[in-house]
């Protein structure tokens, strides 16, 4: 759907963030939903950029993937949450820094008592930050001079995108960041994420709007079914460009 997923496992995504050294050129990872993609598609083109710089993207959405399935295109599901949690399991070396954009003091303080070797530094901006120059500035300054080995923004989309992008774009940060909404809400239970067997099913779009309807009936009722004809679109353009006109076809000569 004009979105160039990569179609890496979650085990060979956390491998390859693993890999990468505290001091490396600053790179990010966008995990892109079903509701990323009809924004994008729909309202807010000028996201592009933001998720084409990314150095990796990854399907967080079992609705696309079970979409691109039925279009014989391999695309796992590697939800950021899952992401998140594997990251901050695997091991870190003592005093890796590691800086959150967003989330409370409480949620440092629960991630720090579960990894005391950790240095954990959080900058939280206020709300509607992308919007105030100051406080966006502010942010990806926080980001430049943490120099951490990794950065997880859970500052919701697109906010989060889009701090990530100008962050590369000023060339003087390091390490490895994650643009993954609430997935360390759901990693401390500050928010209940929905059983496994609903995931599976990929219904954990049903548990999040039955849980928290006044704030995401839009987002999973209106928005986004719209998957559905831009998935319709994507299907008929991808025949059409696997049709092929045989050398001299259709100009009129004569045998």
């Amino acid at each position: 759907m004009d979105i160039d997923f990569c179609d890496l496992s979650l085990e060979d995504a956390l491998a390859a963030i693993l890999k990468r050294p505290a001091g490396a050129p600053f790179a990010y990872v966008v995990t892109p939903n079903v509701d990323h993609v009809v924004r994008i598609q729909r309202r807010r083109s000028d996201l592009w950029p933001a998720y084409r710089s990314a150095w990796l993207c990854l399907c967080d959405s079992r609705i696309l993937s079970r979409l691109a399935a039925r279009a014989g295109v391999n695309l796992p599901a590697t939800p950021g949450s899952d992401l998140t949690a594997a990251l901050l399991r695997a091991g870190h070396e003592p005093g890796d820094r590691i800086a959150i954009v967003g989330g409370s003091e409480t949620l440092v303080d629960c991630l720090q008592s579960m990894l005391p070797m950790v240095d954990f530094v959080r900058f939280n901006p206020p709300m509607g930050f992308v919007a105030n120059p100051h406080a966006f500035a502010a942010a990806r300054d926080f980001l430049i001079d943490a120099q951490a080995r990794f950065a997880i923004l859970a500052v919701g989309s697109p906010q989060q995108e889009l701090l990530a992008w100008h962050v590369a774009r000023s060339g003087r940060a390091t390490g490895t960041a994650l643009c993954v909404g609430a997935s360390l809400d759901f990693l401390t239970g500050e928010q209940r994420r929905a059983p496994e067997w609903m995931q599976m099913l990929s219904m954990e779009w049903l548990f999040r709007l039955l849980t928290n309807p006044r704030r995401l009936w839009r987002r999973y009722m209106i928005e986004g079914p719209v998957i559905l004809p831009i998935y319709r679109n994507w299907l008929a353009r991808r025949r059409r460009s696997r049709v092929r006109i045989p050398p001299g076809a259709g100009l009129g000569q004569h045998h």
